[in-house]
């Protein structure tokens, strides 16, 4: 009532850590990229999710799709009319392209130097496609993971940190990993099996970190390597950045982002051992796990102080009673698999 910014608000807890960065004269930019999947509006015979057919055609594809053009162009009138709208309400929308499975998209959105905006970006462009797929006779999901046998959809992130002068401080005088980006490497690793609780919110969201499914389950990092949590892309010095691929497409874009500019902060403020670089995959190499439970990535998040001094103590005290109580609630409930399986066997 006094005007003051409510402490808990997503927006304002990502606003607090953002503006720690800029007070040290170190201005991140943004971009984020969302997957999500079409959904046929009918169940299939035993009642589950089934990709859509192509549009105007009785086409059901349920084969991996990766990267496909045909795929891209059955789905060309969706996606059309999401780049139209976007181009209406000013989202910086940049392409989409086919993911791994059927009937799975990526749209990115463009970087800019206002992180608030470009979470408000990815908010916005959620509802679009929601609302674009409605229009076209079927559902669009940002579910972490609607399919039990294909992979899941991923919220990535790229983030690179700027000077006063718009000087890429992630590059040295050469063009590679600069001192700073290391300490912020450091920081995001050593914060994230913490940070899992906001960069995957709810039950579902764990169902991705799996093997063979594209999404990494313990805290590393690589040049140009997509079997990593956190990603250097090849580039030149001006684009040299960091991709962070752990949160799922349901987690809060504000929060992502203030558990990624935190681990950074927390990298700057401490002497911290950065592992070394992952070569080959990164899926059958050793490294920090990541807690792969709710209940796990809960207590890391509870108890990993850092992390709440620089989100809040507020904050983390009322997400984790929250997601807390989710989670309990879930538990109580007696599932149709657990009658399948234990009914008549118990």
């Amino acid at each position: 009532e006094d005007g003051t910014p409510f402490d808990v608000e997503p927006r304002n807890v990502l606003n607090r850590v953002w503006q720690a960065l800029r007070q040290r004269g170190l201005f991140p930019v943004a971009a984020v990229e969302l997957e999500f999947y079409l959904i046929d509006r009918l169940r299939d015979a035993e009642g589950d999710l089934q990709p859509p057919c192509a549009p105007g055609t009785q086409e059901r594809n349920t084969q991996s799709q990766v990267y496909s053009v045909d795929n891209l162009d059955h789905f060309a009138e969706v996606l059309n009319d999401i780049d139209a709208l976007a181009k209406l309400q000013g989202l910086p929308a940049d392409g989409a392209v086919a993911e791994a499975s059927p009937g799975q998209f990526e749209v990115n959105l463009r970087h800019t130097d206002d992180i608030l905006l470009a979470c408000d970006h990815a908010l916005a462009l959620k509802r679009l496609v929601r609302l674009v797929a409605e229009n076209h006779d079927m559902h669009a999901t940002f579910m972490a993971k609607p399919y039990e046998d294909y992979a899941g959809s991923g919220m990535h992130v790229h983030v690179s940190m700027q000077d006063g002068a718009g000087n890429n401080l992630f590059a040295d005088a050469e063009g590679e990993d600069s001192p700073l980006l290391k300490q912020a490497l450091a920081g995001m690793i050593t914060l994230m099996p913490a940070s899992m609780a906001l960069l995957a919110p709810n039950v579902n969201a764990y169902r991705r970190f799996q093997p063979g499914m594209y999404v990494p389950i313990q805290a590393a990092w690589g040049h140009n390597n997509r079997t990593v949590a956190l990603r250097i892309p090849c580039g030149e010095p001006e684009n040299h950045r960091v991709e962070y691929r752990v949160a799922g497409a349901d987690a809060n874009p504000y929060l992502v982002m203030a558990a990624i500019l935190a681990g950074m902060l927390y990298g700057l403020d401490n002497v911290l051992p950065l592992p070394e670089a992952v070569t080959g995959n990164g899926l059958e190499q050793e490294g920090l796990p990541l807690p792969i439970r709710q209940s796990d990535a809960l207590y890391e998040f509870e108890h990993q102080h850092a992390l709440t001094h620089y989100l809040g103590e507020r904050f983390t005290q009322v997400y984790h009673a929250c997601k807390t109580d989710e989670l309990l609630q879930f538990e109580r409930r007696v599932t149709e698999t657990e009658i399948d399986w234990m009914l008549k066997n118990a």
